[in-house]
Protein backbone atom coordinates (compact mmCIF):
# COMPACT_ATOMS: atom_id res chain seq x y z
CA UNK A 1 0.00 0.00 0.00
CA UNK A 2 2.74 2.37 0.98
CA UNK A 3 4.60 1.50 -1.83
CA UNK A 4 1.47 2.33 -4.28
CA UNK A 5 1.53 6.05 -2.62
CA UNK A 6 4.73 7.01 -3.46
CA UNK A 7 4.72 6.01 -6.83
CA UNK A 8 1.68 7.98 -7.32
CA UNK A 9 3.39 10.71 -5.68
CA UNK A 10 6.21 10.67 -8.12
CA UNK A 11 3.97 10.14 -11.18
CA UNK A 12 2.11 13.10 -10.25
CA UNK A 13 5.79 15.06 -10.19
CA UNK A 14 6.24 14.32 -13.56
CA UNK A 15 6.52 17.49 -16.31
CA UNK A 16 3.84 16.95 -19.12
CA UNK A 17 3.48 18.32 -22.28
CA UNK A 18 0.61 20.39 -22.91
CA UNK A 19 -0.59 19.72 -25.71
CA UNK A 20 -2.68 22.54 -26.18
CA UNK A 21 0.13 24.87 -26.05
CA UNK A 22 0.92 26.95 -28.90
CA UNK A 23 5.06 26.81 -29.84
CA UNK A 24 4.90 27.45 -33.45
CA UNK A 25 7.00 30.38 -35.33
CA UNK A 26 3.77 32.09 -35.36
CA UNK A 27 3.14 31.93 -31.35
CA UNK A 28 6.92 32.78 -30.90
CA UNK A 29 6.40 36.40 -33.76
CA UNK A 30 2.93 37.23 -31.95
CA UNK A 31 4.85 37.30 -28.42
CA UNK A 32 7.82 39.09 -29.69
CA UNK A 33 5.48 41.83 -31.05
CA UNK A 34 2.72 42.01 -28.50
CA UNK A 35 5.66 42.63 -25.82
CA UNK A 36 8.52 44.20 -27.52
CA UNK A 37 12.30 43.43 -27.99
CA UNK A 38 15.13 46.10 -27.74
CA UNK A 39 18.82 44.79 -28.82
CA UNK A 40 21.69 47.67 -27.54
CA UNK A 41 24.66 47.11 -29.33
CA UNK A 42 28.03 49.07 -29.30
CA UNK A 43 30.18 47.93 -32.24
CA UNK A 44 33.99 49.08 -32.28
CA UNK A 45 36.44 48.16 -34.46
CA UNK A 46 40.24 48.54 -33.06
CA UNK A 47 43.75 48.76 -34.69
CA UNK A 48 46.47 48.33 -31.82
CA UNK A 49 45.25 51.01 -29.57
CA UNK A 50 44.07 53.15 -31.87
CA UNK A 51 39.97 53.00 -32.27
CA UNK A 52 38.91 53.38 -35.50
CA UNK A 53 35.05 52.89 -36.08
CA UNK A 54 32.74 52.83 -33.02
CA UNK A 55 29.31 52.56 -33.56
CA UNK A 56 25.67 52.54 -31.17
CA UNK A 57 23.09 50.64 -32.20
CA UNK A 58 19.67 50.47 -30.63
CA UNK A 59 16.61 48.62 -32.36
CA UNK A 60 12.86 47.89 -31.29
CA UNK A 61 10.69 45.53 -32.62
CA UNK A 62 7.40 45.53 -31.64
CA UNK A 63 3.82 45.99 -32.97
CA UNK A 64 2.31 49.67 -33.41
CA UNK A 65 0.59 49.24 -30.38
CA UNK A 66 3.27 47.76 -27.97
CA UNK A 67 5.55 51.24 -29.43
CA UNK A 68 2.89 53.59 -28.48
CA UNK A 69 2.34 52.20 -25.01
CA UNK A 70 5.87 52.89 -24.33
CA UNK A 71 6.49 55.91 -26.53
CA UNK A 72 8.49 54.59 -28.92
CA UNK A 73 9.64 57.20 -31.65
CA UNK A 74 8.62 56.27 -35.17
CA UNK A 75 9.89 57.12 -38.55
CA UNK A 76 9.33 60.52 -40.18
CA UNK A 77 6.03 60.92 -41.76
CA UNK A 78 4.02 58.18 -39.42
CA UNK A 79 0.37 60.00 -39.49
CA UNK A 80 -0.62 59.50 -35.71
CA UNK A 81 -3.96 61.27 -36.31
CA UNK A 82 -5.79 58.00 -38.35
CA UNK A 83 -8.44 55.97 -36.14
CA UNK A 84 -6.11 52.83 -36.60
CA UNK A 85 -3.78 54.68 -34.83
CA UNK A 86 -6.21 55.92 -32.06
CA UNK A 87 -7.80 52.76 -31.74
CA UNK A 88 -3.72 51.12 -31.27
CA UNK A 89 -3.21 53.35 -28.48
CA UNK A 90 -6.66 52.58 -26.27
CA UNK A 91 -5.65 50.40 -23.55
CA UNK A 92 -6.96 46.67 -24.10
CA UNK A 93 -7.56 43.62 -22.76
CA UNK A 94 -8.28 40.00 -23.28
CA UNK A 95 -11.99 38.93 -22.22
CA UNK A 96 -12.04 35.89 -20.30
CA UNK A 97 -14.78 34.49 -21.82
CA UNK A 98 -13.85 34.52 -25.52
CA UNK A 99 -10.20 36.00 -25.32
CA UNK A 100 -11.11 38.67 -27.65
CA UNK A 101 -8.87 42.01 -27.22
CA UNK A 102 -11.65 44.69 -26.04
CA UNK A 103 -10.87 48.11 -24.54
CA UNK A 104 -10.49 48.07 -20.63
CA UNK A 105 -13.23 50.53 -20.01
CA UNK A 106 -16.19 48.70 -22.01
CA UNK A 107 -14.92 44.99 -20.69
CA UNK A 108 -15.02 46.39 -17.13
CA UNK A 109 -17.83 48.75 -17.12
CA UNK A 110 -19.99 47.09 -19.95
CA UNK A 111 -19.50 44.32 -21.05
CA UNK A 112 -17.69 42.07 -24.03
CA UNK A 113 -18.82 43.75 -27.08
CA UNK A 114 -17.81 39.75 -28.46
CA UNK A 115 -19.87 37.91 -26.18
CA UNK A 116 -21.87 39.25 -24.12
CA UNK A 117 -19.61 38.67 -20.32
CA UNK A 118 -20.59 40.94 -17.85
CA UNK A 119 -17.81 42.00 -15.35
CA UNK A 120 -18.53 41.97 -11.51
CA UNK A 121 -18.13 45.80 -11.39
CA UNK A 122 -20.66 45.68 -14.32
CA UNK A 123 -23.20 43.95 -12.45
CA UNK A 124 -22.72 45.81 -9.62
CA UNK A 125 -22.96 49.10 -11.15
CA UNK A 126 -26.41 48.08 -13.07
CA UNK A 127 -27.88 46.80 -9.58
CA UNK A 128 -26.95 50.16 -8.14
CA UNK A 129 -28.11 51.87 -10.76
CA UNK A 130 -31.51 49.90 -10.87
CA UNK A 131 -32.05 50.41 -6.84
CA UNK A 132 -31.68 54.52 -7.27
CA UNK A 133 -34.24 53.98 -10.17
CA UNK A 134 -36.68 51.82 -7.94
CA UNK A 135 -36.37 54.17 -4.95
CA UNK A 136 -37.47 57.17 -7.26
CA UNK A 137 -40.36 55.68 -8.35
CA UNK A 138 -38.97 55.73 -12.05
CA UNK A 139 -38.66 51.55 -12.50
CA UNK A 140 -40.82 49.18 -10.83
CA UNK A 141 -39.86 46.01 -12.31
CA UNK A 142 -36.21 44.94 -14.03
CA UNK A 143 -34.98 41.61 -14.95
CA UNK A 144 -31.02 41.77 -14.28
CA UNK A 145 -28.70 39.45 -16.29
Amino acid sequence: MRAELVEEEHQELQPEKDLNSDVGLAAIVDRVLDKGLVINADIIVTVGDAELLGIKIRAALASFETAAQFGLQFPAGTNTETAAWKNAIVEKENCPQCLKNVEITQLLEKDCPWCGWISAKAKKLEKSSISSLRSEGIVEQIEIR
